[in-house]
């Protein structure tokens, strides 16, 4: 079989990460975490002053400081996970703590961040044999991709999983303000400018509000095994 992109799209905290990750371990392929990119962009702004107090963000000194920002996407030796790197250093618990996911959507509308970090991702994609999730790669990364999936739950469910995960890391948070915070990235997600969410007309729909990871994984695997030449 030849190689394909896969690329799966959709809203915050459908578990896009982790069933991307799972079918690129199942393929071997390589996967890339695109919202951890902009994830590890948006922690830097905020370390840097760049994102103020109401979540506005100063545009002009982040697009000026983009060439200071280096970010990479690693595995670790022993135990075999991701790791995101930030001009060097190991930000991957960091990018998820409440404070960067209230900002992330303010940071990735911006053109310039946009474009500065689409064209790292399809740099990456040229050989094929990727899985990549965010939310434009079937629209704008790679509308050519052979495979395009669209994630999607209730905002409730994704709420209670965001809530346990961040419970579980030890994160003092409700589930009022989890679910609040995730309406509120749909909403910029949904309404940017720049790369704005959407499903792309050639995309299968995967609404997992009820599905257990090893549903999806049956799922998509029959999908793949019929989408690869």
């Amino acid at each position: 079989m030849n190689d394909i992109i896969i690329a799966i799209d959709g809203y915050s905290s459908c578990g896009k990460s982790t069933f991307a990750k799972a079918i690129s371990e199942r393929l071997g392929y390589t996967f890339i975490d695109t919202g951890a990119m902009y994830r590890a962009a948006t922690l830097y702004a905020m370390r840097h002053n760049m994102v103020s107090a109401d979540g506005s963000v100063k545009r002009e000194e982040l697009t000026a400081a983009l060439p200071l920002i280096s970010i990479r996407l690693g595995r670790d030796a022993q135990s075999g996970e991701s790791k995101v790197f930030l001009n060097g250093e190991d930000v991957t618990e960091e990018i998820r703590l409440a404070g960067v996911s209230g900002s992330v959507s303010r940071v990735s509308e911006l053109a310039a961040v946009r474009e500065h970090l689409v064209a790292q991702q399809q740099a990456m994609g040229q050989g094929k044999a990727i899985v990549m999730d965010g939310r434009d790669i079937g629209t704008v990364v790679f509308p050519s991709a052979e495979l395009k999936i669209f994630m999607t739950a209730s905002p409730e469910v994704r709420a209670q999983r965001r809530y346990r995960e961040l419970r579980a890391k030890g994160v003092k948070t409700s589930l009022c303000e989890v679910e609040s915070n995730i309406r509120q990235r749909d909403a910029i997600d949904e309404n940017r400018t720049v790369g704005p969410l959407r499903k792309a007309d050639d995309a299968v729909l995967l609404d997992n509000s009820h599905m257990s990871v090893d549903e999806q994984m049956e799922w998509v695997m029959k999908l793949i095994t019929s989408t690869r030449p």
